[in-house]
């Protein structure tokens, strides 16, 4: 076996991460707040970039509106669809070859530009994510943390976020009981009293005695202690310890996570119904980019380089300004694209409330616009929608389905616990439903489901177990 050396020539394509492909990417995932610091931090190293007046939309650009009348959508002439990455970054700026290697990410420079230290918010929005796996009940939620106060309580009357979300008393009261075991301890509650319930009960001090001495908080600012051993029951040593173990509980549990001051939350899209039925969908004009390219300063340099050292840079930052309002532009339009084909999608949530959220899901959004699923995933994060039923971020109108005999979309899981619900509610004394039962029921409507999933669905809405009902109702 003899050994040689031979040289070969393969050919093979390749997609390369140009740097402003990286950025481009990156661009579509900013929040507002990041995007106003990315782009102050351009306008700094760029001098042909200055800050303006909104971006006019009316040519060249995104639309600042759209109206929706949910008719079938337009298709491409040819009928054809390109789903490559090459589309996608062509749909951004001119693809070009370049010498690096396929990146993993943005530049660092872009990256730097986000703040590191999360706020209370996002702290609860990543609690919300794993601890809410139903689409519907973290829709709910991540509604609810944004009615907090400084302090971390909700409003004491929540009647009218309820009838927004058209959510169930027992639903709604469900998640805010689920929300109020979230970190930090006593978040989540609608006044005082609760909220020292909710750390009580954390550290499992909540006994009667505990509950009377938070029944008449007023007493206890009195100095009234006589009172409150004789409604207490408990003796003066007794008291001391319990008034000692309130006074180490956090009264404001906000303040205890953060001292910084989240920014407020400003809508990217805006939602509002027509006259004649369909919706207007907008991009918020206080959110459009204000920055452009400053032609007659880049002609007054232009005209007085010399040296190619100069020529070059010159010419790179022009070219840098011009691609970014491109993609600002592209970035604009996108974002109304996906949200149109949301509000579209979910059209019934809108009308009638949380009951009627459909299950939806990244890829029906892609095939309907034409785009990359990765695109409507960076798209629907940190991007907020205003509507009559509240504020919502994109992301949370993504829900799952349980499969249905027969149909290929499914059924929403709030509609089986919807129909879980009812079926309890029609329970004689006489015939007690236990779980296996239900799921037998369901199955006869055509919805596949197991009965560890009704037990699951069963507890979220505060509905005892069957034994449980059966004592309640012979008593």
């Amino acid at each position: 076996m003899s050994i040689s050396q031979r040289l070969d020539l393969r050919q093979s394509q390749t997609l390369v991460m140009t740097p402003q492909l990286q950025q481009a990417i990156k661009l579509l995932q900013l929040s507002n707040q990041e995007l106003v610091a990315f782009l102050a931090e351009e306008i700094e190293s760029n001098p042909l970039l200055e800050r303006s007046e909104p971006i006019d939309t009316s040519e060249d650009s995104a639309p600042r509106e759209e109206s929706l009348d949910f008719g079938a959508p337009e298709k491409p002439s040819d009928g054809t669809k390109d789903e490559s990455p090459e589309s996608e970054a062509d749909s951004y700026s001119s693809y070009e070859s370049s010498s690096e290697g396929p990146g993993d990410g943005p530049t660092r420079s872009l990256a730097e530009t986000v703040a590191e230290r999360p706020s209370l918010r996002d702290h609860l929005l990543s609690q919300i994510h794993v601890d809410f796996p139903d689409p519907v009940e973290r829709l709910m939620a991540a509604a609810l943390v944004e009615l907090l106060d400084e302090a971390g309580y909700l409003p004491p009357d929540l009647d009218l976020i309820r009838a927004q979300l058209g959510a169930s008393e027992e639903l709604f009261e469900a998640v805010i009981a689920r929300l109020q075991r979230l970190d930090p301890p006593g978040i989540f509650a609608r006044s005082l009293k609760e909220c020292l319930a909710i750390q009580l009960r954390e550290k499992n001090r909540l006994d009667p005695a505990m509950t009377t001495l938070l029944d008449n908080l007023d007493l206890l600012a009195r100095r009234d202690r006589p009172a409150l051993m004789k409604r207490c029951g408990v003796d003066a040593e007794d008291l001391t310890d319990m008034i000692d173990e309130i006074r180490a509980l956090t009264p404001k549990p906000a303040f205890t996570f953060t001292s910084d001051v989240a920014p407020p939350i400003t809508p990217d899209v805006i939602l509002s119904p027509l006259a004649g039925g369909g919706w207007r969908i907008e991009l918020n004009g206080e959110n459009l980019p204000r920055v452009l390219v400053n032609e007659t300063f880049y002609a007054k340099i232009q005209a007085g380089t010399r040296s190619s050292e100069e020529k070059s840079y010159l010419s790179e930052r022009w070219q840098q300004a011009n691609w970014l309002i491109k993609a600002l532009r592209q970035r604009a339009e996108t974002i109304l694209k996906v949200a149109s084909e949301i509000v579209k999608q979910q059209d019934k949530f809108f009308i009638y409330g949380v009951q009627h959220l459909r299950p939806l899901i990244l890829r029906d959004i892609a095939e309907a616009v034409e785009m990359h699923e990765s695109t409507v995933s960076r798209v629907t994060q940190n991007k907020y929608i205003e509507t009559p039923r509240g504020l919502f971020e994109l992301k949370y109108f993504f829900t799952n389905a349980l499969p249905k005999a027969g149909e290929d979309q499914g059924v929403s899981t709030l509609a089986v616990r919807e129909r879980i619900k009812e079926l309890v509610d029609k329970e004689s004394t006489t015939m007690i439903l236990s779980d296996d039962q239900i799921a037998a029921l369901l199955r006869g409507q055509g919805i596949d489901i197991a009965r560890r999933t009704v037990a699951k669905y069963r507890e979220s809405l505060n509905i005892p177990s069957s034994a449980q009902r059966r004592r309640d109702k012979r008593s």
